[in-house]
């Protein structure tokens, strides 16, 4: 098949996002030791991190571990609280988003209260510390303020090559020792772009009908870069 006549990859794919598809490294030990312990101080935890180091999966595994409702911080400002807090706990991803926002603000700090109020838990993910959101709304600032908080450390090349190897492995791709530091070198860094490189490798590679290979990842790596 040639460079014209490729088979156009979606803009997106699907992240595994399971306990299994989740590598420990030192980089993610004591966020997933905070999330496996529970039992946080006044039962709210902030998970910081850079894009890219795996706190959505964290959030995925807790929230499936203990049936929690899982929201993007930006669904937040048409959201009942009372209705998310009858679950017992909530996961709210990048909730340093919504600060300014007065619906999305609002909305945090009553489902925040109701949870506090029944006992429930409540766990955040954000770029930064909630000293850094702006957070417009007094009494929801200092709320979070006195929330737990854990770091997650950028995925280095030990959890990127560990990542990658499971990845290939899971879709029973055989790869040379020479694939993966080609890889290391040119791909995005998180982990989410690991599983959507390794994805877009094997619909590539069966519609050329070639093995997964340093050729076959210049051009997949060429042709993220030209649809960025």
């Amino acid at each position: 098949m040639t460079r014209g006549t490729q088979l156009p990859m979606p803009l997106s794919l699907p992240v595994r996002l399971s306990r299994d598809d989740f590598v420990p490294a030192p980089c993610n030990a004591a966020a997933l030791a905070m999330l496996d312990r529970g039992g946080w101080p006044q039962g709210k935890l902030v998970l910081t991190g850079p894009e890219g180091s795996g706190k959505t999966h964290l959030l995925h595994i807790w929230a499936g571990a203990c049936g929690a409702v899982l929201l993007d911080s930006t669904a937040l400002g048409a959201t009942d609280p009372e209705a998310l807090a009858a679950q017992g706990a909530g996961a709210i991803d990048d909730a340093d988003a919504c600060a300014g926002e007065v619906a999305a603000e609002t909305a945090l700090f009553h489902l925040h209260n109701l949870l506090a109020a029944r006992g429930g838990a409540l766990l955040l993910s954000a770029r930064a510390p909630v000293r850094d959101w702006g957070i417009a709304l007094p009494d929801l600032a200092s709320r979070l303020h006195a929330a737990a908080h854990v770091g997650l450390g950028a995925p280095d090349d030990a959890l990127l090559a560990a990542v990658l190897t499971k990845l290939f492995a899971d879709r029973q791709l055989a790869v040379s020792d020479t694939l993966i530091p080609y890889l290391l070198a040119r791909m995005t860094r998180s982990l989410a772009a690991a599983q959507m490189l390794v994805a877009r490798l094997d619909a590539e590679s069966l519609a050329r009908k070639v093995p997964v290979g340093t050729r076959l990842a210049a051009d997949v790596l060429q042709m993220s870069r030209d649809n960025e």
